[in-house]
C-alpha cells in the first residue's frame, strides 16, 4: 500500500470511530507523525491533503520543515516530543503548536520566547498519565495547579492536554483520566491515541490524534 493510501485509510477509520462514538465528522483532527521521514517521504503526504504534522525532536525538525513550509505555506506544524528548555527560542520559531508543556522551568522558557518573537503558539500541558518515570509530562495530581499556573502567572493560554499511555497497559483508562482532567481544567481540547489506539481515544474523546507508522510505514 503506497503512503498516500495509508493516509486515506487512516482518515476514513478515523471517521468511521466517530460515527461509533456518535460524535461528529470531523471532529478529530490527524496529525501525521513524520519524524525520523525525510522531506521526499512527507511530500506526498502533503500532496494527498495533509495539513497538520507533528515531530519529536526541534533539530531534525529544523532540517526539514523550513522547506516543507516555504513550498505550502498552510501547514500546521506540532512539537510531540520532550523541549529542553536551551531549545525554546528554536521550537517558538518553528512550530504552531506545542504538546509537550509539563514543567514550571520550560512554561516560563516558552512564555519568554513567545513574547520575544511575538508570536502566539497553541499549547498543550503533557501529563504522565501511568506515572512512568522515564517518561516526560507532570503529575495527574498537579495537572490542575499546573495549568492554573500557565494561564494566571505566565499569561499562557493552554488549549489541552495530551498524554502517551504505558505501552502495556490497556489505553482506554488513561484516555478517561485526561479527559477527566481536562474537564477539571475547564479544557476542552485532548491529544491522544496513535497508530495502535487511535479509534480507542476517539472514543473517550480525543479531539486529535498523532498516527505515524499506519500513515508513513515501520522507521
Amino acid at each position: 500500500m503506497e503512503v498516500q493510501e495509508r493516509l486515506h485509510d487512516v482518515v476514513s477509520r478515523i471517521h468511521t470511530a466517530e460515527k461509533a462514538a456518535k460524535r461528529p465528522k470531523n471532529a478529530v483532527s490527524l496529525v501525521a507523525v513524520s519524524k525520523t521521514f525525510d522531506t521526499d517521504a512527507i511530500r506526498p503526504v502533503i500532496e494527498a491533503g495533509q495539513r497538520v504534522f507533528g515531530e519529536n525532536r526541534v533539530q531534525e525538525a529544523q532540517g526539514k520543515w523550513p522547506l516543507l513550509k516555504g513550498e505550502t505555506p498552510d501547514l500546521a506544524l506540532h512539537l510531540i516530543g520532550p523541549l529542553q528548555s536551551n531549545k525554546a527560542a528554536e521550537a517558538v520559531a518553528l512550530f504552531d503548536v506545542i504538546e509537550t508543556v509539563d514543567r514550571e522551568k520550560i512554561a516560563r522558557a516558552i512564555s519568554a520566547e513567545m513574547k520575544r518573537q511575538d508570536r502566539k503558539l497553541r499549547l498543550y500541558v503533557q501529563v504522565n498519565t501511568g506515572l512512568e518515570p522515564q517518561k516526560a509530562g507532570i503529575a495527574p495530581k498537579e495537572t490542575v495547579a499546573f495549568v492554573t499556573f500557565c494561564r494566571e502567572e505566565l499569561d499562557m493560554a493552554i488549549e489541552g492536554l495530551m498524554c502517551i499511555p504505558p505501552v502495556d497497559e490497556n489505553p482506554g483508562p488513561h484516555f478517561a483520566l485526561l479527559a477527566k482532567l481536562a474537564g477539571e481544567c475547564e479544557l476542552d481540547r485532548l491529544s491522544m491515541g496513535m497508530s495502535g489506539d487511535f479509534e480507542t481515544a476517539v472514543q473517550f474523546g480525543a479531539t486529535s490524534v498523532r498516527v505515524g507508522s499506519a500513515i508513513f510505514g515501520s522507521r
